[in-house]
């Protein structure tokens, strides 16, 4: 916004006193892109570009019959368009409990450090992309996962890929940990105030893709790696040592290699009974359970339209349903028809997506002209990295909304890559590539102009064959 309108005030209204910069930025190709993302105080923004000033607090309250936003400092500001970018709030699986513990932001991540310092066993409930890289990068600590599922990781990956996956879980040692690339920004003086551990209302920034990195994330015990996996189960209560002790039940001992369970001496301070009738004790619990959408402060009094996730409903020009009020990245949710394969997912790559197209819709209104869907949306692409291997999903990656009627190609070389398609009549929908397979933009070519391949069948996926080169 502030390029497009240099003579324009614009402002950015934030709860937390620093700012999100991508850095580092790599076009892979048509639409893979591969960033870092760093905190940097607001004034290297405010120094680039003059037009932006940064006004740090929160939002009280939006009314947008009156195009006014009141920040919690008492103030209120009137707007020609407001983008709503407030993001996600991790969806905790009970709140005020001093024992669970959300991920999301750089604070809370510090504090799962601290208190993992002293931690002898945790359990970590959830499934998806923040749950994986935990359980990974922990050592010395017994970890007990609770997840939803039959396998894991399946916001990005089916069965097969979770099977390629589970040996790094279990192997001893770790490759070091690169140090940390990103800086942190703090106010000064919150460092010392420290911040109390359930404290999940004051809203930090989330976390860049690689947040793990530099973070020592190391327990009490000597060995690497302990990780039990309970699966298709979800915690039905939790329980505080005193009550747990009245409930005169059996918590059980971290299963051994023969799956031995054993009722547990200790005393733990907090205990995680699961569905599946289980009850283990541990020192605190991680809630890794995805995210909602932060729209709390905008709703009231205004009638927005909103998704069946909780987000607000934004059309093919980020619009909501309210006037001048555009949204973007995980409060909101795609209401347009989408192209066949792409999928919303509240991730870093889509957030910079939606933003930037935003401002361009924005502009676009603001001067009349007429703008084209942008390119990024024609097809899901991203790339990330689980148990150091470099991960890329395209498209319906898991055949999602196709039902029964497609096909699924595989290629696995055990510990080096694996190699999924997804396919549907002919035509590949989908893929996933674990490791370095070199396919990525191959297969994204071939997801974009849907050629008929049943000529190639099972090659498609043959080592012998470079498909690179066939189809260049």
């Amino acid at each position: 916004l502030a390029a497009e309108f240099p003579s324009e005030d614009i402002f950015l209204i934030t709860a937390s006193p620093v700012i999100k910069a991508v850095t580092n930025f790599k076009q892979v190709s048509k639409t893979l892109e591969e960033f870092d993302v760093e905190e940097q105080p607001s004034s290297l923004l405010e120094k680039r570009y003059p037009n932006i000033r940064v006004i740090q607090s929160g939002v009280k309250e939006l009314k947008s019959g009156e195009h006014k936003i009141y920040t919690e400092d008492g103030k209120e500001y009137i707007y020609e368009k407001l983008c709503l970018c407030a993001g996600a709030k991790p969806k905790l699986i009970v709140e005020g409990n001093q024992y669970v513990l959300g991920i999301r932001d750089t604070d809370s991540a510090q504090a799962f450090q601290k208190n993992l310092a002293q931690a002898e066993r945790i359990v970590v409930v959830g499934n998806g992309g923040i749950a994986l890289e935990l359980v990974y990068e922990i050592q010395g600590c017994e970890v007990i996962w609770a997840i939803k599922d039959k396998a894991i990781g399946n916001t990005f990956f089916d069965a097969g890929a979770a099977e390629f996956l589970i040996p790094k879980l279990t192997a001893e040692s770790q490759e070091t940990p690169i140090e940390c690339k990103r800086t942190k920004y703090t106010v000064e003086g919150s460092e010392e105030k420290g911040r109390p551990t359930g404290a999940s209302d004051q809203l930090g920034s989330a976390l860049g893709p690689d947040w793990h990195e530099g973070l020592h994330l190391k327990g009490t015990k000597e060995f690497s790696h302990k990780v039990h996996i309970e699966i298709l189960c979800e915690v039905k209560k939790i329980h505080l040592q005193q009550e747990f002790i009245q409930l005169q039940r059996t918590s059980l001992t971290f299963p051994n290699r023969e799956k031995n369970v054993e009722p547990d001496e200790v005393l733990w301070p907090v205990y995680v009974e699961l569905t599946n009738g289980k009850i283990y004790g541990c020192n605190f619990i991680v809630s890794a359970t995805g995210v909602v959408p932060n729209v709390e402060p905008f709703l009231d009094g205004n009638n927005f339209a909103v998704g069946e996730d909780g987000g607000l409903k934004v059309d093919k020009h980020m619009h909501t349903s309210l006037p001048d009020v555009y949204a973007a990245g995980d409060i909101c949710t795609a209401a347009w028809e989408p192209s066949p394969v792409w999928h919303q997912m509240r991730l870093w790559t889509q957030a910079r997506q939606m933003g930037w197209y935003a401002a361009k819709c924005m502009a676009a209104d603001a001067l009349g002209e007429s703008i084209d869907m942008d390119f990024s949306f024609e097809l899901f692409a991203h790339i990330t990295k689980f148990f150091n291997y470099k991960v890329v999903v395209l498209g319906k990656y898991n055949a999602q909304g196709l039902g029964s009627d497609h096909e699924l190609m595989l290629r696995c070389t055990k510990g080096h890559e694996y190699v999924k398609v997804v396919m549907q009549n002919g035509r590949m929908m989908g893929a996933v590539l674990i490791g370095e397979t070199d396919l990525e933009e191959t297969f994204e070519n071939l997801i974009l102009n849907q050629m008929d391949l049943s000529a190639y069948g099972e090659d498609l996926l043959n080592p012998d064959i470079d498909i690179e080169d066939y189809f260049d």
